[in-house]
């Protein structure tokens, strides 16, 4: 018989949503919508599963000012009469990415009232984003209560991990606390391990670094389809820079906030999270389009500052696995971003990385230039549908 399922993505200023019907053992997409632009300039656009448009509207400001607001029209006409039809009957249960699973969760999590309890008392951890993946959930339990959800985790991808890479230099009992690396992102990393036994079997098994760029960025090592590092920790904050948010930075610039500009822990968290990375350093946009078509000297700046960093921590994750066998370019500016796909190649090409200018232009999976050595590969992620495999899976579990 066969199962429908939806996968919900809430960001900090958009929700992404795929309904799913079960083929066999498969997963068959029949919708997926995205309603972005939330506060500022939304706009709703849905395909059925042929990529036909089925909705392409833009709505008033002052009607989608929240992510609350955007899942309610969301829902509205996810529970309609055309949805139902497209889909193919109800949905079975419902998944949601959830960011931060702190050092409980590993796997998904069927959602009741203690694992929701749980997953609350981590919003500290994730400000920026925890609020946003729990008002679907909200919204889902006052409109369906009896409809089964699930959580699956950014952090659980990367709960493996040895302790030795997990700790800070700091003392034990802070760890036993829960305050360790976590790493993020991790549902598109597990579907890139998986996509990368299909379409890249040679190298799916060896040390592969995976480059997820968007507005949140992060690199992850991979040995044999498991992550053994990557450059976010504790909270989203740490690693390569960000749309809005700065990446690594001496943690003596937080003392220096408090002690000469008197910001208290809500001012530096606005700060951290929303005025820094490339609108921080380039003060004019989080927006790697908008950079690269100006002309200013401080969009240049923050642009090389951004590739500067990222080839650093490549060759950090290349000591971690002990060589290189591919790096993976997805998300956002990983998948469209054919100039800085070109300096990332060419700053890291001491190991062995090489780039055909034409591949990369069309977006081709293998964009290598040579057919020996490590190779160079696109592949898009699809965290919703990763999201209703263990939607899934956990249903199927009972």
């Amino acid at each position: 018989m066969q199962q429908n399922f939806l996968a919900v993505n809430a960001g900090s200023s958009s929700i992404k949503f795929q309904a799913f019907a079960t083929a066999g053992d498969n997963l068959a997409r029949r919708v997926s919508g995205l309603l972005d632009g939330i506060g500022s300039q939304p706009r709703l656009h849905i395909k059925d599963g042929a990529g036909a448009t089925l909705v392409d509207e833009s709505l008033a400001t002052l009607s989608v000012p929240s992510v609350e607001a955007g899942e309610a029209i969301v829902g509205d006409w996810l529970t309609g009469t055309m949805a139902a039809d497209i889909i193919g009957g109800p949905i079975a249960a419902i998944g949601h990415r959830v960011v931060h699973g702190g050092p409980d969760f590993s796997t998904a999590a069927r959602i009741d009232d203690a694992v929701l309890a749980r997953i609350t008392a981590l919003t500290h951890l994730a400000p920026l984003h925890q609020p946003k993946n729990l008002a679907p959930i909200h919204a889902w339990r006052q409109r369906r209560p009896d409809l089964p959800q699930v959580a699956c985790f950014d952090t659980a991808f990367h709960r493996g991990h040895s302790e030795l890479a997990d700790r800070f230099a700091i003392p034990d009992a802070l760890y036993r606390e829960g305050v360790r690396r976590y790493g993020f992102h991790g549902i598109s990393y597990e579907f890139i391990a998986g996509k990368l036994r299909e379409v890249a079997p040679a190298v799916a098994g060896g040390r592969v670094i995976v480059a997820h760029l968007g507005n949140g960025c992060s690199l992850c090592a991979l040995q044999d389809g498991r992550s053994v590092d990557s450059t976010m920790s504790f909270t989203a904050l740490d690693g390569i820079p960000m749309g809005t948010r700065p990446g690594a930075i001496d943690p003596g610039i937080v003392l220096y906030l408090m002690r000469e500009k008197a910001m208290d822990a809500a001012a530096i968290e606005r700060f951290l999270y929303h005025q820094c990375g490339l609108k921080g350093l380039s003060g004019i946009s989080n927006d790697v389009r908008i950079l690269e078509a100006s002309a200013d000297k401080m969009a240049r700046l923050a642009l090389d500052h951004f590739v500067y960093r990222i080839t650093k921590e490549i060759g950090a994750l290349a000591a971690v696995l002990g060589g290189i066998d591919a790096l993976v370019f997805t998300a956002g500016i990983g998948e469209n971003g054919a100039d800085l796909r070109a300096r990332i190649v060419a700053g890291s090409a001491w190991l062995g990385l090489t780039l055909d200018k034409d591949a990369n232009r069309a977006k081709k999976i293998d964009l290598s230039a040579v057919p020996q050595g490590p190779r160079v590969l696109m592949i898009p992620t699809d965290e919703e549908w990763m999201i209703a495999r263990h939607t899934k899976r956990l249903l199927d579990a009972g």
